[in-house]
């Protein structure tokens, strides 16, 4: 749900990076947060527990355009891989206007990534949206690692539907901003879209 500061002239936008634990989420955050510019972003928050961590932060691409003569700005999320973290996913999906999916390439992972993606859907529809209504990008994250499935396989596997799918090495930066630009396009297409209606 998008968030209109009419004082500022900017339209505030939640983008939510999920996926299972260790998957990349953070290192795409944190790698988006390391390459913008001061004076664009805000302060990087984690939220910590002894076995996980939730990142957020805002910011205010300057490449982007804007909708309606407003600025927009977006507020990036990561979720808590973990299971035993429900609570905290359900609550940081509150409010969402795209998703990242990201997920782990190595072969090990499958059933991690098949899992946390059933339950974004289940925790998307707890909150009233359709996965297949909101903005919503696939990450193959970890490509360089030697036991990974092949992009062909993990696409057949976590499509939904027709979604960009980008391959990514987040520690890298490799696949990142890619990322990032076509959820940012998406979430940007649905607002000019709501407010022509």
């Amino acid at each position: 749900m998008t968030f209109i500061n009419y004082a500022s002239r900017e339209i505030n936008c939640k983008i939510v990076y999920y996926g299972p634990g260790l998957g990349g989420k953070t290192t795409n955050l944190q790698y988006i947060y390391d390459s913008t510019a001061a004076q664009a972003k805000g302060k990087l928050i984690s939220l910590a527990t002894e076995t996980d961590r939730t990142l957020f932060f805002d910011f205010l691409p300057l490449d982007l355009g804007t909708v309606r003569g407003f600025k927009t700005r977006f507020h990036l999320y990561t979720v808590p891989g973990q299971v035993f973290y429900d609570a905290s996913r359900k609550l940081i999906l509150k409010g969402v206007d795209g998703m990242v999916f990201v997920a782990d390439s190595q072969r090990e992972r499958m059933d991690a990534n098949v899992e946390s993606l059933f339950n974004l859907e289940l925790n998307l529809k707890q909150h009233g949206y359709d996965l297949m209504k909101v903005p919503y990008v696939l990450q193959l994250n970890k490509r360089d690692l030697p036991n990974v499935v092949s992009t062909a396989d993990l696409t057949a596997e976590l499509h939904r539907k027709g979604e960009p799918v980008f391959e990514g090495v987040a520690n890298r930066g490799v696949g990142v901003f890619d990322t990032l630009k076509a959820i940012a396009k998406q979430v940007l297409l649905e607002l000019r879209k709501d407010g022509s209606g």
